[in-house]
């Protein structure tokens, strides 16, 4: 029968969805898509749905269409889905009636849109991207989709969902989360049907018949590989183990290269990147022309989604999972690993390293660099910006020193604390929203290799590595240095990153650099990272309450509250700010493993993205940032704080809020200057309340109360 017909018989059998859900062994998104008429069953489960209906239809025939003309007829109802009885209750537990009796025809394919295949553009005009072999759309049929069951999280009418993909070659959004009855959930709340029962088969069918990818991010860029997210039920109805087993499994993080998947995996004539089949397993053919042939696969068992990053996330329902992560793909990036991992890829396809050139000679489109961007090739950094193990330093016999250009920790002697402070009755965390992501705005960096200088005149304006005598710079002994990220003050000459340099400019002391090392081409390389972080963490809170229109107490009344509006929300900003860090450590990520030799390369080497210039300008930045408002607060209201880390300061004050102590005008609006409240990065929010007992007590211990304000262990958060 029609699908109208279908509600109607369920509904006059009195039965749940969830009840005839049970009944065939399907789930309640099955029952909601065969009623809507948006997807059909197949198999067995057509020939149990067909006898059902039958057996209904006999019970409780069709009332009698009305007269042609009657005006006393009503609107014809208007359908939809009934929400799915919670498992337990009574109605789900109904059973329903005997599924012996019932016929359908057969099912109608539903009307899915191909992909549209962009084409070369002709002649020899500039492209708007790289040249594109023109592909005829294939006929193979596009996945059934059906409605999402729904989400067990709660979510405000603020909520903004990820929106549908505007390119036509996508029309099912970036990713799905499949389930191991073959349900893939999307986003936009779709379920797509999934036939697949091996990986490579997986593989096939998400290249082939998911619709399932991103646009690329940039003109010049490249769109984004499907991925698809496996349940622990699923990864094992394709053959996957549901945890990694053994020592040597857990201690790779992959399957062995005998594992029976992956042996299915390259007999299918698929391969592996070197990191083999682990919780992120990309699995790929080589591009055919502009056609990628890539899939990116996320083990959810197999603790793929790290905690830290995703509080949570790993124990939703499969929809809610594939609501967070889409809204993350659809604001930040389609993830492609961890948050850091994410965090260092959409540097380069906000920033790509090639583009479409004309050869002058022969007038045919080649591939050459995209000015602003880190290139194609790694280069070696400066012996001072390299870290002890890198074989520039190894291979020269460096020993002139490194940056130290880290986050801050310092804590306050306790010897240095008035009376008047020890009186006060609280100690106040201040938390800066994402300070990594504030220093990188409007941040000029270098693009080139450094290039070595005696005795340079300074530049601010020139980012590299200076090396300078600071310690003549004097800073009230009530505040940390703004030199050293340990807040004592330096004692000869030593390596800084231009900001640094510059702020003991900036505080009137002159500077004379022994030697620099500096770069010749330099660019705002990380402006379009932070333009787009900065829109998904502002977006982000807005949909949680915390909006830029509210004045501050409303703003901490917001904040207060905002994880407990919608934890799946909560999740996806928890994962914003993890990007933002763990991108900012990949710039120089360490060498791994007890194998290891100094002077030998690693793999991250190996990217042109290894930068720790970059890394230590950022962090650089961030911390004269925290100096230069710790400065103006001590300055406006005579307070000097107790303990600072990279994005949190702790102050003595008279109340339990930062409003008691904050420097406000006679107009109420926040002075200039000082620590300003609100949702925007670089601005602050309350990280903790405590005593000041309990504080002086940790200072006296040698611990920082910035680090345990919340009331538990704070992350240590370096940029690494």
């Amino acid at each position: 029968p029609a699908p109208a017909e279908r509600v109607r018989l369920r509904e006059a059998a009195g039965l749940t969805q969830a009840a005839v859900a049970q009944a065939l062994g399907v789930r309640v998104p099955s029952i909601t898509a065969w009623e809507a008429g948006r997807a059909e069953p197949r198999g067995e489960r057509l020939e149990a749905y067909r006898r059902l209906l039958e057996g209904l239809a006999h019970r409780y025939p069709a009332p009698a269409a009305p007269a042609p003309g009657r005006e006393d007829a009503g609107p014809a109802p208007t359908l939809r889905p009934p929400a799915a009885t919670p498992p337990g209750t009574a109605a789900h537990r109904t059973p329903p009636q005997d599924p012996e009796t019932l016929s359908v025809p057969a099912p109608v394919p539903t009307a899915v849109p191909q992909p549209e295949v962009v084409k070369t553009p002709a002649g020899p005009s500039a492209p708007d991207m790289e040249p594109v072999v023109s592909v005829e759309a294939p006929a193979a049929p596009v996945a059934e989709v059906r409605p999402a069951r729904p989400a067990t999280s709660r979510r405000p009418a603020a909520w903004k969902a990820a929106v549908s993909p505007a390119d036509p070659r996508f029309p099912h959004g970036p990713l799905a989360v499949l389930d191991g009855d073959g349900s893939a959930y999307g986003v936009d709340g779709i379920v797509l049907d999934c036939p697949a029962s091996t990986v490579p088969e997986l593989v096939e069918w998400t290249l082939k018949e998911s619709g399932l990818g991103a646009a690329k991010l940039s003109r010049y860029g490249k769109d984004s590989d499907p991925l698809i997210v496996l349940t622990a039920a699923a990864a094992v109805r394709l053959g996957l183990p549901e945890r990694l087993e053994g020592h040597e499994q857990r201690r790779s993080l992959r399957l062995p290269e005998d594992h029976p998947v992956v042996k299915q995996v390259l007999k299918a004539r698929w391969q592996l990147t070197q990191r083999g089949f682990g919780p992120w397993a990309r699995i790929y053919r080589k591009a055919q022309g502009r056609e990628r042939q890539c899939v990116q696969l996320a083990i959810l068992s197999w603790d793929a989604l790290d905690e830290r990053s995703w509080p949570g996330v790993s124990e939703m329902e499969p929809a809610d999972i594939a609501r967070v992560l889409g809204v993350y793909a659809t604001r930040v990036i389609t993830p492609r690993g961890s948050t850091a991992v994410s965090g260092l890829e959409l540097m380069t396809a906000l920033r790509p390293p090639t583009k479409a050139v004309q050869d002058a000679e022969t007038g045919n489109w080649v591939s050459g660099h995209n000015a602003g961007s880190l290139g194609t090739e790694p280069v070696d950094p400066a012996p001072p910006e390299a870290t002890p193990e890198h074989p520039v330093v190894v291979a020269s016999g460096w020993t002139g020193g490194f940056l130290n250009e880290e986050a801050y920790q310092w804590v306050r002697s306790v010897d240095l604390l008035s009376d008047e402070e020890c009186l006060l009755p609280f100690a106040v965390g201040l938390d800066l929203n994402t300070a990594f992501l504030a220093a990188a705005a409007r941040l000029t960096v270098g693009l080139s290799a450094p290039d070595h200088f005696h005795a340079p005149q300074f530049n601010p304006k020139i980012p590299g590595s200076w090396l300078v005598d600071l310690s003549h710079v004097e800073v009230d002994p009530r505040l940390p240095s703004p030199f050293t990220p340990d807040g004592t003050r330096p004692t000869g000459p030593a390596w800084y990153q231009t900001h640094t340099v510059a702020y003991a400019q900036e505080l009137g002391y002159n500077v004379q650099p022994l030697e620099a090392y500096l770069r010749r081409e330099t660019g705002a390389y990380l402006d379009p990272w932070h333009d787009r972080l900065k829109a998904a963490y502002v977006d982000t809170l807005a949909d949680l309450g915390v909006t830029r229109d509210l004045d501050d107490h409303q703003f901490l009344a917001a904040m207060e509250q905002h994880k407990q509006t919608d934890p799946a929300l909560a999740a996806v900003l928890a994962a914003i700010k993890a990007t933002v860090k763990g991108g900012v450590g990949k710039l120089r990520e360490r060498p791994q493993g007890k194998s290891y030799t100094e002077g030998d390369p690693w793999p991250a080497m190996q990217r042109p993205t290894w930068r720790p210039d970059i890394r230590a300008a950022v962090i650089s930045k961030a911390r004269v940032n925290m100096h230069r408002k710790l400065l103006n607060m001590s300055r406006m209201t005579g307070l000097f704080p107790l303990a600072v880390l990279s994005d949190c300061v702790v102050y003595p004050s008279p109340g339990e809020s930062p409003l008691d102590f904050l420097p406000y005008a006679a107009s109420g609006k926040p002075q200039p200057g000082g620590f300003r409240l609100g949702p925007t990065p670089g601005l602050a929010k309350l990280e903790g309340v405590q005593s000041m007992l309990w504080a002086v007590d940790l200072m006296e211990q040698g611990f920082n109360p910035a680090r345990h304000i919340k009331g538990g262990d704070a992350v240590l958060d370096e940029g690494e």
